[in-house]
């Protein structure tokens, strides 16, 4: 059986940032419930039912119940990036499994292959460029946000001819 990696967000990631936009649209401290903010965001109300309850123990939305309670954004939309959103839903950011320091979560080879240091690397400049983009960035017009490229990490340059071998 052959595994392919797919570098796209899972649907719920994707909805959880839909949602989160929708919710700091609303910013300014009125509350909104999720049914409301799901049809306002084109997402299904069961799937926000459930990502409001993740978003909330992840600590990015404040949620009270009964008559006049609803959902707010727990910090400024300024303060939550792509990265917090996509964290609480789908865990730690990587594009393989090989994100524990240790190497237990690798891939099935019997020890970490020489190639892991790399990818941790590159799952944290992957992170690293989600970070950069705020909820804030998200409501803004696109021209007034800030190009993704120009706000993404640079890797630092490889100093030695040791490095590439």
């Amino acid at each position: 059986m052959r595994v392919t990696l797919n570098m796209r967000l899972s649907s719920l990631a994707d909805y959880a940032v839909l949602l989160m936009r929708t919710a700091a649209l609303h910013c300014g401290g009125t509350r909104a419930n999720a049914a409301g903010l799901a049809i306002e965001a084109g997402i299904p109300v069961p799937t926000a039912q459930k990502l409001a309850g993740q978003l909330g123990r992840a600590g990015l939305i404040k949620a009270t119940r009964g008559s006049g309670g609803g959902m707010k954004l727990a910090r400024p939309a300024a303060a939550i990036t792509l990265a917090d959103i996509i964290e609480a839903v789908d865990g730690p950011i990587a594009l393989t499994g090989c994100i524990d320091a240790d190497g237990t979560d690798c891939c099935a080879l019997d020890k970490p292959c020489v190639i892991r240091p790399h990818w941790i690397g590159v799952n944290r400049l992957v992170r690293d460029a989600l970070a950069q983009v705020t909820l804030a960035h998200l409501i803004a017009a696109p021209e007034e946000a800030p190009s993704v490229a120009a706000a993404a990490v640079q890797p630092a340059p490889i100093t030695s001819v040791e490095a590439v071998q």
